[in-house]
């Protein structure tokens, strides 16, 4: 399989072991990625097409018995999960903690992730974004219905997101955390449709992190073939 490479992995001279096993256009690839980048880990990216016309390679099902992906390797260690690989990353690396200090701060960052997986990424990415973007640009046709039936709970999932950000800069409070580079790679494929920019424009709060989001180094560095074309 190619290797990427990543100014992570280009600009240090320290050799990597750690190795990352996904896709770069993956929602859940570039959280990861994300948070490598902000923790300064050098890693190289394995990909692994899981969506391929022969199903997840064989090789992969060794590495995560439910072939999904994103999954780390660091030296012999393996952990699948994405939540679990960025906890581990920020934990066994160097550099600013990406966990708010306090019990309350991180059971906001833990909200905010299980509501993104619970209740944002099936409707805003699959409902929306592929409908609208991903779906055309392989000649298939958009199914409408789904998107307006994904909107009523992607609008639902940027209020509850709203509420929860309040007057904070970051989602779980004064600084970048886990919860922040959940959400990016998610709302920022809802914002990449017509209906994504219109709902998140009505979230001055969300509208204004993501912006924020958007201008840091690990985002423009992990950047995805969607925005490059939307660009």
């Amino acid at each position: 399989m190619p290797r990427e490479p990543t100014l992570a992995t280009a600009t240090r001279r320290t050799p990597s072991n750690v190795t990352l096993y996904g896709l770069p256009r993956s929602v859940y690839t570039r959280i990861v990625r994300l948070t490598l980048e902000e923790k300064a880990v050098p890693y190289q990216v394995e990909e692994v097409d899981i969506f391929g016309p022969d199903g997840v390679p064989a090789a992969h099902t060794r590495r995560h018995p439910f072939g999904r992906i994103p999954v780390l390797t660091h030296g012999e260690l393996s952990i699948y999960e994405t939540a679990a690989i960025c906890r581990y990353v920020d934990e066994a690396f160097p550099g600013p903690s990406l966990q708010p200090p306090t019990p309350s701060g991180r059971a906001r960052m833990a909200q905010v992730i299980g509501l993104l997986d619970s209740y944002a990424y099936r409707p805003m990415v699959w409902g929306v974004f592929v409908q609208r973007v991903r779906i055309p640009t392989t000649g298939g046709s958009t199914d409408e219905s789904l998107v307006a039936k994904s909107l009523k709970g992607s609008r639902v999932a940027l209020a509850a997101l709203s509420a929860l950000v309040g007057d904070f800069p970051f989602l779980a409070g004064t600084t970048l955390s886990l919860a922040d580079l959940h959400a990016y790679p998610i709302l920022r494929y809802f914002a990449l449709t017509p209906e994504g920019q219109v709902a998140i424009a009505e979230h001055r709060a969300v509208a204004e992190w993501m912006a924020r989001l958007g201008t840091r180094a690990s985002a423009e560095r992990t950047v995805t073939q969607y925005e490059q074309t939307a660009s």
